[in-house]
């Protein structure tokens, strides 16, 4: 589940395998036991769970599955052993990256992520390094299945919204991190069919790699950290709509 702000771009660049689509369940259902134990189990008070319940439904996980999770993390009385750590480094030519993981044990996440930054010619570094490179904005997808642009932009502006995007095959309507909720509950009740709603990192700027052997590199950065369980996003400013 790795991004930029060209949403479309980098989550629909190939089709998802089976084993990927059970790695992205895997992640979502710790997500969501996570939200569950942190904020209670109905998604009605707990926004938090409805942006996942969304996010789940958008990548095809099967309700009784959502449901089976939710209840299960609710009527579990030991404490959500899970911590959240962002981690920040560089890959090849530059390109900032950083990753957020949810993990069990803090000292085999660490590991495992150097590992990959320092195998595929990157390092990771100090938290701070690359973040500045970086606002955090929520992010609604919508999917875009013959809808008017004009009504689109009327009703995002409207929601609340700062800005979208308008392409073939979803919108990107951004907001401020605080309003996300509000504009994904606005525009779900204006009927509009959602991909995901969350907050994402977006880069202020983009580094381009024009050696072929480091975008290979690159590439396998980004597919050993997104196989990983314990890493849930990984955002980076790597401008490569041509790969």
């Amino acid at each position: 589940m790795s991004g930029h702000s060209k949403w479309s771009n980098i989550k629909r660049k190939k089709e998802k395998t089976d084993a990927q689509k059970g790695k992205i369940f895997t992640k979502i259902g710790r997500e969501i036991t996570v939200a569950v134990k942190e904020g209670g189990a109905d998604p009605s008070s707990n926004s938090k769970l409805k942006d996942l319940i969304i996010k789940a439904k958008a990548n095809n996980v099967p309700n009784d599955n959502i449901d089976r999770i939710i209840k299960k993390a609710a009527g579990d009385s030991e404490k959500n052993n899970f911590e959240e750590i962002t981690y920040e480094g560089y890959g090849p030519c530059g390109v900032a990256v950083i990753v957020e993981a949810l993990t069990d044990n803090r000292n085999r996440t660490a590991g495992d992520v150097r590992h990959y930054f320092d195998k595929y010619g990157g390092n990771l570094g100090q938290t701070g390094c690359v973040s500045f490179m970086f606002a955090q904005k929520g992010v609604v997808i919508i999917k875009n299945e013959g809808l008017d642009e004009e009504k689109v932009m009327e009703d995002c502006f409207e929601a609340g919204a700062v800005d979208f995007n308008f392409e073939d095959e979803i919108v990107e309507v951004f907001t401020d991190t605080a309003e996300v909720s509000k504009v994904r509950d606005f525009l779900t009740d204006k009927g509009y069919e959602l991909e995901s709603a969350e907050i994402e990192y977006i880069p202020s700027t983009y580094t381009r790699i024009d050696d072929e052997e480091l975008r290979i590199k690159m590439n396998r950065l980004l597919e050993m950290l997104d196989d990983n369980d314990d890493v849930q996003n990984v955002w980076h400013n790597w401008d490569n709509e041509d790969e």
